[in-house]
């Protein structure tokens, strides 16, 4: 076990200790402090999970249940530090209002190169048993129970809860299948139709079906899950996929639902597993792969927004709840700017800070980042400039950011503020990306270009043929050429 201290409000400078098990990322720990509903003290794993563990032991049983069952608590912990299952925030903070439900992080379930559906099948059983045994002992918690009138009706059984899927794109990395292909696709929709077929087993609803896959076994399993519950009536559990939350940062889920992984390489620059395991099936080590990427060649075909959009298709029906899609970036930029769709910047930010000096003259220049690794919000600040340069270089700031948002492509922003003129001016200190500049504003974007659209500009922009220069350097007329060079002056002695 390690111990950390985190900032849950970056508006406030508190800091909470945060223990959790020594392998897991100082992600887990921030997501750790936001879903805990304690305020104030340390935060243990072991301390926060064991309420609502203990919550789910000190409900009675099911109908039909062996005598001799042992308690799901003890399965759930194992899971949970396994970062296998994980409960929603509701159930982690015990909300009776909201629907409680876990999070299952679907790479967990891949053990040498393969999917292990039984364990799978097993780990979403002990969830829906634990979802059903808890909506059983707390449903007159939970608002609008009460009945209004006195007239005995048919029993209705709502729904006990919520199953979610994530981290779908490193599982089917992990057993060497492409995000964008139609194995891919197809294996997909098998573990998510196994997963729903669990969760409607005895409950009445027909189960999805299960398409052809390279994955073995998986139709038998799901026939012999629905033959175990045919004579049981229990309460319906929803399936799906998740959405971006903390949760997922407490797995380590390496890209949240159905989403696919959009990089190669962690935060820190790390090649990350799933990265690793797609090299391996196709028999790439990672100094192979880079030979091939200094080369010219990509090693690994990434997955675009077109991709995104088939799975979001393919899963359709196989699960209860699908998220939306995210509107791709550079597709239909008119008309998301005519509707004023402002894309928000998530609550973790990726970015750089880079402090440099032009002509002496000190700048410091933050950015964030969207989930897909392009720019979001810029800062520039002139360090030792005066009041009214460092009001007027932040409102350009906040504009350019809020532009960003809004959907405008920074090469529009380049193009316009690249090789500006006006001072300070000179040259470049503390960034290799330029070594002279005509303006703090000409540097900084042509900063971004290089780090955003990965085109590296000139220190000078480039002069047509015969084109007077409209700022020149000196103004004296070079006599050892007929082409003029600025503009002339007539000396008077």
């Amino acid at each position: 076990m390690r111990t950390l201290r985190v900032n849950i409000d970056p508006d406030d400078s508190a800091m909470r200790s945060v223990t959790l098990p020594a392998a897991w990322e100082d992600d887990a720990a921030q997501a750790l402090a936001q879903i805990t509903p304690t305020t104030g003290g340390p935060i243990r794993l072991s301390s926060e999970a064991g309420r609502w563990v203990d919550t789910i032991d000190a409900s009675p049983a099911l109908p039909g249940t062996p005598a001799d069952a042992p308690s799901p608590g003890r399965s759930l912990s194992c899971l949970l530090l396994m970062r296998q299952l994980a409960p929603n925030v509701a159930l982690w903070q015990r909300q009776p209002d909201d629907a409680p439900g876990f999070v299952l992080r679907l790479s967990g379930f891949v053990q040498d190169g393969g999917f292990s559906p039984e364990h799978f099948v097993a780990c979403m059983q002990l969830a829906c048993d634990s979802l059903r045994r808890l909506a059983a002992e707390t449903s007159a918690e939970r608002t609008g129970e009460l009945p209004l009138f006195d007239i005995p009706t048919e029993q209705t059984l709502d729904s006990a809860g919520i199953i979610l899927l994530t981290d779908l794109d490193a599982c089917l990395a992990a057993q060497g299948y492409d995000y964008d292909s139609d194995d891919g696709r197809n294996a997909a929709k098998a573990i998510s139709a196994l997963a729903t077929t669990v969760a409607r087993a005895g409950t009445g609803r027909a189960a999805p079906s299960i398409p052809n896959t390279p994955l073995p076994g998986l139709r038998a399993l799901a026939a012999s899950v629905m033959a175990s519950a045919e004579n049981q009536r229990l309460a319906p559990i929803e399936t799906g996929f998740s959405t971006p939350g903390p949760v997922d940062a407490l797995l380590g889920a390496e890209a949240c639902g159905l989403a696919p992984v959009f990089s190669p390489l962690t935060e820190g620059g790390q090649l990350r597993e799933s990265t690793l395991a797609r090299l391996a099936h196709r028999g790439l080590t990672p100094e192979a792969a880079l030979a091939m990427a200094l080369g010219g060649t990509a090693p690994l075909p990434l997955a675009g927004v077109h991709a995104h959009t088939a799975m979001h298709q393919a899963l359709a029906g196989a699960v209860d709840y699908l998220p939306a899609l995210p509107e791709p970036e550079m597709e239909n930029l008119r008309a998301r700017l005519e509707r004023g769709v402002r894309r928000p910047l998530p609550m973790r930010q990726t970015g750089f800070t880079q402090r440099a000096a032009i002509g002496g003259h000190h700048i410091f220049m933050r950015t964030s980042e969207f989930e897909d690794g392009s720019l979001g919000e810029l800062s520039i600040t002139p360090a030792r400039e005066s009041p009214m340069a460092r009001g007027l270089m932040d409102c350009l700031s906040q504009a350019v950011s809020i532009g960003l948002q809004f959907g405008a492509p920074l090469e529009a922003f380049v193009e316009r503020f690249a090789y500006t003129r006006f001072g300070p001016g000179g040259t470049v200190e503390g960034d290799p990306v330029a070594a002279y500049a005509t303006s703090m504003l000409d540097y900084a974007f042509r900063a971004l270009s290089d780090a955003y659209l990965g085109t590296h500009m000139p220190d000078a922009p480039p002069i047509e043929p015969n084109a007077e220069d409209p700022s020149p350097m000196l103004p004296f007329t070079n006599t050892s050429d007929e082409r003029p060079r600025g503009r002339r002056l007539k000396l008077v002695s």
